[in-house]
């Protein structure tokens, strides 16, 4: 194992060398400043694992010290040694993102405690979240066996993304694999839950069925609205579930929780369906029939999500609600990155609605250019993307603002996205639409296993537009690919994201509702 460096910045470090002493004779490669300058300096030339810094020395302090040392490497431990206990130093050391601190007169077993927790605590946090899983796998095994409806399967997907993300931070890469596993055998049994049962949640009525995209906004928001609170709502499109966990962190910096909840998306999981099922309230078959001016189909052309707008007034006008609604949509990068400029519009309505489609740009981007792709090669990836554009978006800067306002916020999408491996041969006439999730046509031919078949669209509250035609959903992971030129399209679209079919990812996605602090 490589000896650990350590710079210790002190201008009495004469009265320190017992200390030294003690920890070379623990392994420890100590070297010593006794200024913030000649500190800067090494740091410059040399590597270090880890500082300490004495917060009171003449010239410049170590508070003055410690954000040079972060522009010179952020990454680089620093542990502020003081004399003082005075709130408001400790409040601005902990601002700067120390990694510890100790009070003097320090003892040896304080700094070897301290430098455990600093230099270990990565390998130590890596090595329990590994254990803690291996603990649970046969325990998550049995679950996947024992859902038995839909609400086991959000508490079983929550679960495995949690998992996702603490062994993502782990490093484990042998962990990763398993959990892999342990998501693909939890996919498959889910596309047979939901092709043994989806026909009976539209047969029991999907408006009274669990939180999903025709109810959320009159079950999740309108709640809301009768205790006299305005809502903001977000709607991002392809936000997965992980995705909101890797966003939680920022946001709960000016947010508390109300409800962390999973809405399930209707089938197909796509903009088209999902989203105007949203706003409108209503089934696709429903809208097509209620309003049809608010409907294109797959067989026509021109944009389908048109009148999200329109949609969302409807659905408050049959529920009779009063308040006044703003909807607003940033659908390019240019009108997303003005999203501040509508505070104002939000603060005056009673229920705002805003769709931004930044992260439904990035699987499409990422499809097309190499670049992306290489940016997001995988979940992690994706995940690290999606938060470094919420962490630098004018989204935040609104998020943060509205804060200061009494308004709840609710965070939604329309559906997920799946990183697709397998292609399935199809045959199709030539006006078969082109999603690669999903199917809808007449004389479709593909293997008869491994797809949902709905042969009679309006028992699943889809539009039916000729005698003929049939919806097909695929398998977790798997994309459909023409004949032609199969062997070029199956290349281009291996492991990239897509939506429309029937997993985990693409169907249960989150429904948040926050208030600010």
């Amino acid at each position: 194992m490589d000896t650990m460096k350590i710079l210790w910045v002190d201008d009495e470090i004469e009265m320190l060398k017992p200390h030294i002493i003690f920890l070379n004779t623990k392994g420890y490669e100590v070297e010593e400043a006794t200024n913030g300058h000649d500190a800067l300096d090494l740091i410059r030339d040399n590597h270090y694992d880890v500082v300490f810094l004495d917060e009171h020395m003449p010239g410049i302090t170590g508070l003055q010290t410690l954000p040079l040392i972060k522009e010179l490497d952020s990454s680089l431990p620093v542990v502020m040694v003081t004399k003082s206990e005075e709130e408001n130093v400790m409040e601005e050391a902990l601002g700067s993102k120390i990694a510890d601190y100790l009070i003097k007169p320090v003892r040896p077993a304080q700094i070897l405690l301290c430098l455990k927790k600093v230099l270990d605590n990565e390998k130590l946090v890596s090595q329990n979240v590994t254990t803690r899983y291996r603990e649970s796998f046969m325990q998550i095994s049995q679950e996947i066996g024992d859902c038995r409806d839909i609400e086991d399967w959000k508490r079983l997907f929550v679960k495995l993304e949690q998992w996702e993300l603490q062994l993502s931070d782990s490093k484990d890469d042998a962990m990763d694999e398993i959990l892999s596993m342990q998501k693909r055998e939890a996919n498959q049994a889910f596309f047979k839950f939901v092709q043994n049962n989806y026909h009976d949640w539209h047969d029991s009525g999907i408006q009274n069925f669990s939180l999903n995209s025709v109810n959320a906004i009159s079950k999740g928001v309108f709640p809301i609205l009768d205790q006299g609170k305005k809502v903001f709502m977000l709607v991002i499109d392809n936000l997965r579930f992980d995705h909101w966990l890797a966003l939680k962190e920022l946001i709960l910096m000016n947010y508390s929780v109300v409800k962390e909840a999973v809405c399930c998306s209707i089938l197909p999981t796509a903009t088209m369906y999902a989203r105007n099922s949203l706003f409108a309230g209503l089934t696709p078959n429903q809208i097509a029939t209620m309003y049809p001016d608010c409907w294109v189909g797959e067989e026509e052309d021109g944009f389908k999500n048109l009148h999200e707008e329109t949609l969302l007034m409807r659905q408050c006008e049959r529920y009779r609600r009063k308040e006044k609604v703003q909807f607003i949509k940033a659908s390019n990068a240019h009108t997303g990155g003005k999203v501040m400029d509508h505070y104002a519009k939000i603060t005056q309505a009673d229920f705002s609605v805003l769709v931004i489609n930044f992260i439904d740009m990035i699987s499409h981007a990422r499809t097309d250019m190499d670049m992306i792709k290489e940016l997001a090669g995988d979940e992690a990836a994706f995940r690290s993307l999606a938060k470094s554009w919420f962490e630098h978006s004018q989204l935040k800067g609104l998020l943060e603002k509205l804060a200061s306002e009494d308004i709840h916020v609710v965070i939604t999408s329309d559906h997920g996205t799946t990183r697709v491996k397998n292609p399935v041969k199809i045959q199709g006439e030539r006006n078969t639409n082109t999603n690669l999730r999903y199917k809808l046509g007449r004389n479709l031919k593909y293997p008869s296993k491994g797809v949902f078949e709905v042969g009679r669209p309006n028992d699943i509250g889809l539009p039916h537009p000729q005698v003929s035609t049939k919806y097909i959903f695929t398998k977790p992971y798997d994309y459909f690919v023409y004949k032609n030129n199969y062997n070029q399209f199956s290349a281009t679209y291996f492991d990239t994201f897509q939506h429309g079919g029937i997993s985990m990812e693409e169907m249960l996605i989150p429904f948040v509702v926050l208030k600010p602090k």
